[in-house]
């Protein structure tokens, strides 16, 4: 099954960037300057060294189906969004975080200032830091993903925005929103408008295309189990949300709605979520089932007799 299949049925649209995603330090619009950041630079003012864990396989990028045009003709502020428990949209090594979530919290509480500052920017109490970061997930991007970044300069957070390249590892929350950059320790929020011209900043990476950067949009509903990608053995596995790994369970996804239904219906990617929680994806039988509402437009086949030549005789048809 195509990686491409299951992230396309959960594309919601083409979408235009209006507002920030809330929380502290994302809430005015920023200016155009736009930072490319690979998956392995740790990009301008970092909080801390990079807790990128090294037994990580980088995941191979994914490219969705080109839209009606290029967003890059349209705009930096036209992307389309992908809902955080599509299946696929995260990877990595089965077993294996991808990032070391408790380098990650000794670095900042060795840092009280730069710990205060993060806090400041994901709207937390500094003395929750490590609780909250050991309530993400571990993944890596499979999609270039616009992002509110922060840096640390000065004593206090900068806030730029950003593309981070496919393969990046990354901790999301319970909806599958991306919320720290393991590389570098930087707090992340959803993205902002850009403001007048763009000015790109940073090399793209081979294969860039700024239509095909995504947006991730909040899960309708808490994420229990995300359904992710290992490239190294090119299978699937289920990894329970605020895990770092040691649970990872091989897993069928479901198959998708064909992409032609799909954007028929903008609010199948909400449905979409909420069987894809429900589902015990850990177990290949049921996970592998269709989804039910592909059942409401199949029925049994008519009759053999139904589909033959009819005979000379009238009566001897089956009757309706």
């Amino acid at each position: 099954m195509g990686l491409g299949v299951l992230i396309v049925a959960a594309v919601v649209l083409t979408i235009v960037l209006t507002s920030s995603g809330g929380g502290g330090g994302g809430g005015t619009t920023a200016g155009g300057e736009l930072f490319l950041q690979s998956a392995d630079s740790s990009g301008p003012d970092p909080y801390t060294a990079s807790s990128t864990h090294k037994g990580a396989t980088a995941t191979a990028p994914t490219t969705l189906p080109s839209p009606s045009g290029d967003a890059s003709s349209q705009g930096a502020n036209i992307v389309r969004g992908v809902e955080g428990s599509a299946p696929g949209l995260y990877g990595g090594t089965r077993n294996v975080s991808s990032c070391d979530v408790e380098k990650q919290i000794s670095a900042l509480g060795a840092e009280p200032d730069k710990n205060k500052a993060f806090a400041s920017v994901l709207g937390i109490d500094p003395s929750g830091v490590p609780a909250y970061l050991r309530s993400l997930t571990p993944v890596q991007l499979r999609l270039d993903t616009r992002v509110t970044n922060h840096g640390f300069r000065n004593g206090a957070a900068t806030t730029f925005q950003s593309v981070l390249q496919s393969g990046t590892a990354v901790l999301v929350n319970d909806r599958g929103e991306p919320r720290v950059r393991c590389s570098c320790g930087n707090p992340l929020l959803a993205p902002v408008p850009l403001q007048g011209s763009v000015k790109r900043e940073g090399k793209a990476w081979s294969g860039y295309k700024s239509s095909d950067a995504v947006v991730v949009s909040p899960a309708a509903q808490p994420v229990n189990r995300f359904v992710m990608y290992d490239p190294e053995t090119e299978g699937w596995f289920t990894r329970n949300a605020g895990t770092t790994g040691a649970g990872d369970m091989r897993t069928t996804p479901r198959t998708p709605p064909s992409p032609s239904a799909a954007s028929k219906a903008p609010s199948s990617g909400s449905s979409q979520s909420q069987s894809q929680q429900s589902s015990p994806s850990s177990e290949p039988s049921q996970s592998s089932q269709p989804p039910s509402s592909g059942a409401t437009g199949s029925s049994p086949a008519p009759p053999s007799g139904a589909k033959s030549p009819a005979p000379k005789s009238p009566a001897s048809q089956p009757a309706s």
